[in-house]
């Protein structure tokens, strides 16, 4: 099997700067390359920088991406996306209308000999107390449905800040340290328990694949500063970095 993997390429309803706009082209043409690559592609949270679709409306801005996302599932290519810590508040247009399956916490299969694990990792972290409170509550059915009955403009311009908020906060090199430690960790004890052979994650931003008793914790990095993704070819685990028409 043709696996890739993918997380926290934050796409941007509202580009910001430079970066924002050079990772939407890069995106764009990683997408383009990928249609009929691969059997089955991984979205493994944070592909949005937020996530919402209302009855009648989705934000236009994320056209593009979709249209490619539609073009490799039309081409033989079984889309999962598992929820991130800003892309959660799915209805039914992405599977309706793209073809994703969604999974709120974690995917799992095998292939190849082999049992994967999928899942973003935001609940997995150490000494992030204060975030696993507010994941609870923006989850919960009341909060989506306030956030439904807002105007599109209105509720995207408060979920800008907030997510400008969450990207802004300052975190030490010693607690992030600690967090990326915290995935490792669940990975083990899934490789452990669940006899999974590998475990797939995101969240940290920091690509790496490691070698751990009994499997293999893969982090499939981001694309805000490494423009990494992972594949999985036959079993075989490539981290790979993205150049546009490399």
């Amino acid at each position: 099997m043709r696996i890739c993997v993918l997380s926290d390429v934050h796409c941007k309803y509202a580009a910001e700067t430079a970066s924002d706009r050079l990772n939407e082209e890069l995106t764009l043409s990683f997408l383009k390359e990928s249609i009929g690559k691969y059997d089955l592609m991984v979205l493994n949270g944070d592909i949005f920088d937020l996530w919402f679709d209302w009855k009648y409306t989705i934000i236009k801005q994320y056209f593009p991406i979709l249209r490619r996302l539609a073009e490799i599932g039309e081409n033989c290519c079984r889309l999962i996306l598992t929820s991130g810590n800003h892309d959660f508040w799915f209805n039914g247009f992405l599977k309706t209308y793209i073809g994703i399956e969604i999974h709120p916490e974690q995917f799992s299969l095998q292939a190849d000999g082999h049992k994967l694990l999928f899942t973003h990792g935001d609940l997995h972290t150490v000494n992030d107390l204060r975030y696993k409170i507010f994941r609870r509550i923006i989850r919960l059915p009341l909060v989506k449905g306030l956030f439904s009955i807002l105007h599109p403009d209105l509720a995207l311009s408060l979920g800008r800040r907030m997510s400008r908020s969450s990207r802004l906060r300052k975190v030490s090199h010693l607690l992030q340290t600690k967090k990326s430690a915290g995935l490792v960790r669940y990975a083990q004890s899934q490789i452990q328990s669940a006899k999974y052979d590998i475990v797939c994650m995101g969240h940290s931003h920091k690509p790496q694949v490691r070698e751990l008793s009994g499997g293999i914790y893969v982090n499939s990095g981001d694309w805000v500063v490494h423009h990494s993704y992972v594949e999985i070819i036959d079993g075989n685990i490539d981290l790979k970095t993205y150049s546009k028409g490399v």
